[in-house]
């Protein structure tokens, strides 16, 4: 298997430090509020390749924190505690807010089939281990006490910029503009390991260090979460790509002097969910959540569909007519796997020779986009309906499409359907095979309205059915309906 490293910028063999075992962390939620969908197709593409890591034979440990406290409206030290933010725009406490975003998050996974990670740690569950960390940079010269605060200092170091992609000057504190620069810092790139109360007398959340009353920086909380659970050596770091700088630069910067050692080799982002506007994102009011996808009628499954079709290290432009398409492109897929039968018993060989088709393109940098066009091959298969069926089941245990589920409901609604039609003499079907059931519905009551010559109803019902951008031909004893 190959995958593209961010530290290298290349693809690389995937390689572990222990033989057909990966401990992998991959950066969480802070649950101030919910995820919108940009969010969650980080989330996605790291549930992909957690599971193909898993049918490629690797057991996985995948950790994954939860930011409660410490991450700050701006990245660079400054600004109001997201967390902070949440609880007074709510009226509730920082506790009640993350519980509340932390369930919604979940919620939101388990309708996109994302499975949760074996390990899922609050920041503010470890506070003793930063601590220990934060102690140690401190003995050890890398890290300094100024203003009543603890930085980390990246002059003791012989590479920062791990990630060399980011333009140095755009990115760097008391540079970009609206950044302030902290004046207790001895370089404008060093950044806060422990906050005091003297830099932010209001923070919700406060404990006792050697360093005063206060609360960790965002970036200890993920080195010290995976130090503790995957341990001194982890094996892939993934998140989005807006996390490179400066948060994962930061998690190496201290992970790397507190251990005396390389701590993570490989490094997978994710590239942005964009709008017409740019990137996805709540400060822009862009504020897309799978429960308005819902809402709106959409299937949370064809919004994963929508995400797979794109490689994950590509921008990814969201439209409605976008995800349309994808959801026609879904529902196709399904209604083409519910018209096979499960008849023939499975071949183990083709089974094998497709699995083998599968994870060529998947091991080469996990291209969903090119495993999903790997299902219709299969459909195309000259192999009994039994086996094309168990490959489907294959391959979907990695994309986690529900194919087969749904597939099976669209059979089980077509037969009633059938049944239906049989039934009241005046059958329906439409030309690629789908059912819709409010559709067939007001065909039939075009049906009725015609046979009571109420000719203006029909043409009404006709018109209705147009703007809906269905076309219908009438045959002996019923009708046919198509898409146009």
């Amino acid at each position: 298997m190959y995958l593209y490293n961010s530290a290298t910028h290349k693809k690389e063999e995937f390689k572990t430090h222990t033989p057909n075992h990966v401990e992998m962390y991959t950066c969480g939620p802070t649950v101030y509020h919910f995820a919108h969908i940009g969010n969650l197709r980080s989330y996605i593409m790291e549930d992909v390749l957690e599971k193909y890591l898993r049918f490629s034979g690797y057991s996985v440990n995948r950790v994954m924190n939860i930011t409660d406290v410490g991450h700050l409206t701006s990245d660079a030290d400054e600004g109001e505690d997201k967390m902070v933010k949440g609880a007074k725009r709510e009226h509730k406490t920082v506790m009640e807010i993350a519980k509340f975003y932390t369930d919604a998050f979940f919620a939101d996974c388990k309708k996109l089939n994302i499975k949760r990670p074996d390990v899922v740690q609050p920041a503010t569950g470890l506070i003793d281990d930063y601590i220990k960390i934060i102690t140690k940079l401190l003995d050890t010269g890398y890290a300094y006490i100024a203003g009543g605060n603890v930085y980390f200092d990246t002059s003791k170091l012989s590479r920062y910029y791990i990630f060399n992609d980011h333009n140095e000057e755009d990115l760097a504190v008391g540079v970009r503009e609206g950044v302030e620069e902290d004046e207790n810092k001895k370089n404008k790139n060093d950044f806060v390991l422990w906050f005091t109360k003297s830099k932010f007398e209001d923070q919700a959340l406060k404990w006792d260090s050697p360093w005063g009353v206060g609360y960790p920086g965002w970036h200890i909380e993920c080195s010290g979460i995976s130090m503790k659970y995957n341990g001194e050596y982890l094996d892939l770091h993934c998140g989005g790509v807006d996390n490179a700088f400066p948060h994962h630069t930061n998690e190496i910067a201290q992970s790397e002097s507190y251990l005396g050692h390389p701590w993570c080799l490989q490094w997978c982002h994710v590239a942005h969910l964009n709008t017409s506007h740019g990137k996805m994102s709540k400060s822009k009011g862009e504020f897309l959540t799978v429960s308005l996808l819902e809402e709106k009628g959409y299937d949370p499954l064809a919004y994963r569909f929508f995400c797979l079709q794109s490689h994950y290290r590509k921008s990814l432009v969201f439209t409605w007519e976008n995800l349309d398409n994808a959801v026609a492109a879904y529902n196709k897929l399904i209604a083409k796997i519910a018209n096979i039968k499960d008849e023939g018993g499975v071949d183990e060989a083709v089974r094998a020779e497709y699995r083998a088709k599968f994870m060529k393109e998947m091991d080469n940098d996990l291209n969903t986009a090119m495993g999903v066009t790997a299902l219709y091959d299969v459909l195309k298969a000259k192999t009994t309906g039994a086996t094309k069926l168990a490959i489907i089941g294959d391959y979907d245990t990695v994309l986690s499409l529900d194919l087969l589920k749904k597939a099976e409901a669209e059979r089980e609604k077509k037969e009633k359907a059938a049944s239906q039609q049989s039934a009241g003499g005046f059958t329906v079907v439409s030309e690629d095979g789908t059912a819709d059931e409010g559709i067939e519905n007001l065909i039939r009551q075009r049906a009725e309205a015609k046979k009571a010559k109420n000719f203006a109803e029909a043409d009404r019902i006709r018109d209705e059915l147009k703007m809906q951008g269905v076309e219908v031909t009438d045959m002996p004893g019923g009708a046919k309906w198509k898409r146009v």
